[in-house]
């Protein structure tokens, strides 16, 4: 009884955890005769996107409509106003009609299709009733995504519509404005801002993805790769933590949100860090930098990559192989910075009879059978709708293997249940997200935006790339994966476009790259918050202590922009095998400088020069790289020589320990 009490309240921590940092985990839990209701709408949401993923989707208009009515209906009887309301039994009658008014207005746009789209309303115009219903679509999805993603999203989307607007009268970047019945009915009622490319995208491709990764989670697919994790890493130096890196890397290819993914790796991950002998800010920014670049991982990518596809032309199938070695290359900076902590602390990793058994592992190997389905029919050209509908029948197929996974009929239900409410907040997010990209659009609002940063920079091409990443970052802050990348997309990206030949797909995951390391940049670093709440660590110095962990990592982007063979652009094989050598020393060199420790525990001057060091050896240019060798070789030496005379570690830099099996958690 113990053991289940002590596991029933991890589990309301970190449910606690989830919900005080994570805008999408605030919905109602005690809906009463209510929750039938929800689930009956839910199950069919699901069903529609499987219906209409097998047999072909509508007119982009009215598919991204039905998307939107079933979501924003059920995001007023989900989610309440406020956190602040009483949790009071059922659902309030105001969410009652918002629900049904949402509903109400997305099936208009379905209803009225030949007119909204024919050549009469072009002649007479549109009715006062199309602009009723286009002004109430709009603050309807504007509320709805203030409660399900969080009120930053929409402060943006209020600035832009308010932009779009009244832009005759901005002392900044004018235009000529809109009268608001125009910018109303342009807004609902066509594919150019609410269901522009983002939300056709997420009304074909997204959810079904989202859907295939609830199903491999209810196939245990998270605790096989923290057992793989463990067995490959917990031997080693600090080996609780490395594992933490691993495992967040390989959970993050079915994961959407960064804070989720802290939070459901973490509540197993931290504490038995905690026990190896990391401080606990430590643990919760290992953590988080770990599961903040689970976003970055192939093939979902925090569901982005569907939409970069769209705006780049670029098939997705490519850019998840693109991706590949940034996204690597990420975790590889990580796992030093986390591995040189361990060593200047002392910390050592966990018996090799403490690991999980290797034959345990093979046995479960068939779990990644649906990841090998949906990769390998991707790259063989199939549609990403196609590989997701036989990613998803894989995995129910596998669930039916072990007793454990099996799904009864009622468990089916709860899976396509659950696949509704996982996609709500990256729909909203979608939608409101289409305003801000529609009305940059159409205001060439980032035209205006590139001349104002590259007069800043004065032309400097490394200038603009620095400002374009701290666009990027206060953009991210607050918003969701997918919503933070068409903002930073429309926004960003074609500064380094237009300006400066960087190839498409560079420029892109550029501005990816940092709209994600958003959730670990003080001062609003939600992924990081969320691990510190679980550590029970204070929540900046956890932030601070992950954007160190992280550093070696947020030069990647640079990297593939200065060289985009990384990105395998026009790679030649040899150029492309020195260019990784020479970043992998780099980051060595870089990762050791900020942790403090190579051989020995480094001295200032020694950190100074493997600091500098790594960053040059990183910089692809040969003069620059050889400088950074040349400090590098020098900061070796002197620690190899100081080696020779060790001395016993100080007071609680060393803290061996030898943490708890990861078996324990069965």
């Amino acid at each position: 009884m113990a053991g289940s009490d002590t596991v029933a309240h991890g589990a309301g921590r970190t449910e606690e955890v989830l919900r005080e940092h994570d805008t999408a985990s605030r919905f109602r839990t005690d809906l009463g005769w209510w929750a039938w209701l929800i689930g009956g709408l839910s199950v069919a949401l699901t069903l529609f996107q499987l219906f209409t993923g097998l047999f072909g989707s509508r007119a982009s208009l009215v598919q991204g409509a039905i998307h939107l009515a079933g979501a924003t209906s059920l995001i007023f009887l989900l989610y309440p106003a406020s956190k602040r309301l009483p949790n009071r039994r059922g659902v309030p009658w105001y969410d009652v009609a918002l629900s049904l008014a949402a509903l109400g207005a997305n099936l208009y746009i379905v209803v009225q299709y030949d007119w909204i789209t024919g050549t009469q309303v072009r002649i007479l115009g549109y009715s006062d009733l199309d602009h009723a219903v286009a002004v109430a679509g709009i603050l309807l999805v504007l509320e709805a995504t203030r409660r399900c993603v969080g009120l930053p999203i929409v402060i943006i989307a209020a600035v832009a519509i308010l932009y779009g607007i009244f832009g005759n009268h901005s002392p900044v970047f004018p235009h000529r404005g809109r009268d608001w019945d125009t910018f109303a009915v342009e807004t609902f009622f066509t594919a150019r801002s609410i269901f522009g490319t983002p939300i056709q995208v997420s009304s074909t491709f997204i959810f079904l993805f989202l859907l295939f990764a609830v199903v491999l989670i209810r196939t245990n697919i998270g605790g096989f790769f923290n057992d793989l994790a463990f067995r490959a890493t917990g031997r080693y130096a600090g080996g609780p933590a490395k594992a933490a890196v691993v495992a967040s890397g390989l959970q993050g290819m079915v994961s959407v949100s960064s804070v989720a993914n802290t939070v459901a790796s973490g509540s197993f991950t931290i504490p038995i860090m905690k026990r190896a002998g990391f401080r606990p800010h430590v643990a919760a920014a290992t953590e988080a930098s770990a599961s903040t670049g689970g976003q970055l991982m192939p093939p979902i990518m925090g569901a982005a990559a569907f939409i970069m596809a769209e705006y780049t032309g670029v098939p997705y199938r490519e850019i998840i192989v693109l991706a590949v070695i940034p996204a690597v290359l990420y975790f590889v900076g990580v796992f030093l910075s986390v591995h040189f902590e361990a060593k200047r602390r002392g910390i050592r990793g966990l018996p090799p009879a403490e690991l999980p058994k290797g034959r345990d592992l093979v046995r479960r190997l068939d779990l990644l059978l649906p990841l090998v389905v949906i990769v390998g029919l991707l790259l063989s050209g199939r549609t990403p709708a196609n590989a997701a509908l036989w990613g998803i029948a894989a995995a129910l197929v596998l669930s039916f293997l072990r007793k454990d996974t099996r799904l009864s009929p009622a468990a089916l239900v709860r899976v396509l249940e659950a696949g509704a409410r996982t996609a709500l907040p990256v729909i909203a997010a979608c939608a409101t997200a289409g305003i801000v990209a529609g009305t940059v659009t159409a205001t060439g609002l980032g035209g205006k935006l590139a001349g104002g940063i590259l007069e800043l920079a004065q032309g400097s091409f490394l200038l603009v790339l620095l400002f374009t990443m701290v666009a990027c970052l206060l953009l991210g802050m607050g918003l969701p994966t997918t919503a933070n990348y068409v903002v930073t997309a429309t926004v960003a990206a074609p500064i380094l476009l237009n300006e400066f030949d960087v190839p498409l797909v560079a420029a892109h995951l550029f501005v990816f790259f940092f709209g994600i390391l958003a959730d670990i940049t003080p001062p609003v670093c939600l992924a990081a918050y969320a691990g510190a709440g679980i550590a029970g660590a204070n929540p900046m110095r956890s932030g601070v202590t992950a954007l160190r962990i992280a550093l070696v990592g947020f030069l990647v982007p640079f990297v593939f922009v200065l060289e985009p063979s990384i990105l395998l652009v026009d790679a030649d094989p040899l150029d492309l095998a020195l260019t990784l050598v020479t970043v992998l020393v780099g980051m060595l060199a870089l990762a050791s400088g900020l942790a403090g420790h190579l051989v020995v525990r480094a001295t200032a001057l020694e950190r100074i020069l493997l600091v500098v060091g790594g960053a040059a050896l990183i910089y692809p240019a040969v003069a620059v790289s050889v400088a950074g060798m040349a400090a590098m070789a020098v900061a070796v030496l002197l620690q190899v020589t100081r080696a020779r005379t060790p001395r016993p570690p100080a007071g609680d830099d060393a803290r061996p320990a030898a943490a708890p099996s990861p078996r324990s958690r069965g």
